[in-house]
């Protein structure tokens, strides 16, 4: 059967980046987390103070900026192993405000067309299905609950010894994330017209995972 292209958006702790991983190793595909590379963007602008609005800044930053995906999950940041160093809360808030500015997503977005131009990959963010790969054969749009995300948030981050606020808090900024990604005026957050939508707030992972391949069955199925 040949490799296929497999856009999967959602909003933050959606599950996206582990169902990814889980699905590439079932797949024997890639996964492109494409998120890490606007957290690895702001990540760096952060370290070099260069203020998150400023788009001639940031866009000259990239120009000299090297970001590695590794088909383990590892990401790699001008040679620097930064996957840890990318999901801190402040990090992730800065992504948000970093995705906005659209010489950014120009850039990041024909880096990302070029890694899933032979096909083989799932591709994780926000903007997948609509802008990065509109072509691919699957789009999955995954939700859950904010309180559902903020728990999986909360857990994410007790595992990897990330310092957290209280579920409250991580909720909140959650249903914030949203909000900005939703309503940013270039490439906002939103389902694709032909992406399949699944609600994971009840599911476990493994439910999750088995949902979508039964997504690409059906469509290997109807091509059959």
């Amino acid at each position: 059967m040949r490799k296929i292209s497999i856009a999967i958006d959602g909003p933050s702790a959606a599950g996206k980046s582990t169902i990814s991983d889980l699905l590439a190793a079932k797949l024997n595909y890639v996964h492109l987390d494409t998120g890490a590379m606007y957290r690895s963007t702001a990540l760096k602008a952060l370290r070099n103070q260069i203020k998150l609005d400023d788009e001639p800044a940031v866009v000259q930053m990239l120009k000299n900026t090297d970001i590695r995906l590794a088909p383990d999950g590892g990401v790699f940041l001008d040679g620097e192993n930064v996957t840890q160093a990318i999901r801190e809360n402040n990090v992730s808030m800065a992504a948000s405000d970093i995705s906005k500015l659209s010489q950014v997503r120009t850039d990041l977005v024909a880096r990302q067309q070029e890694m899933a131009k032979n096909g083989g990959f799932i591709m994780d963010g926000r903007d997948i299905g609509t802008v990065v790969l509109k072509d691919a054969e699957v789009k999955i749009f995954l939700t859950a609950s904010p309180h559902a995300r903020a728990v999986r948030r909360m857990i994410q981050n007790q595992q990897s010894h990330i310092v957290s606020g209280d579920i409250e808090n991580i909720e909140a900024e959650i249903k914030k994330r949203d909000d900005q990604d939703i309503n940013r005026s270039n490439s906002p957050l939103r389902k694709a017209d032909d992406a399949i939508e699944i609600d994971t707030s009840d599911l476990t992972i493994d439910q999750s995972v088995q949902a979508i391949l039964d997504v690409i069955n059906q469509k290997e199925q109807e091509e059959s």
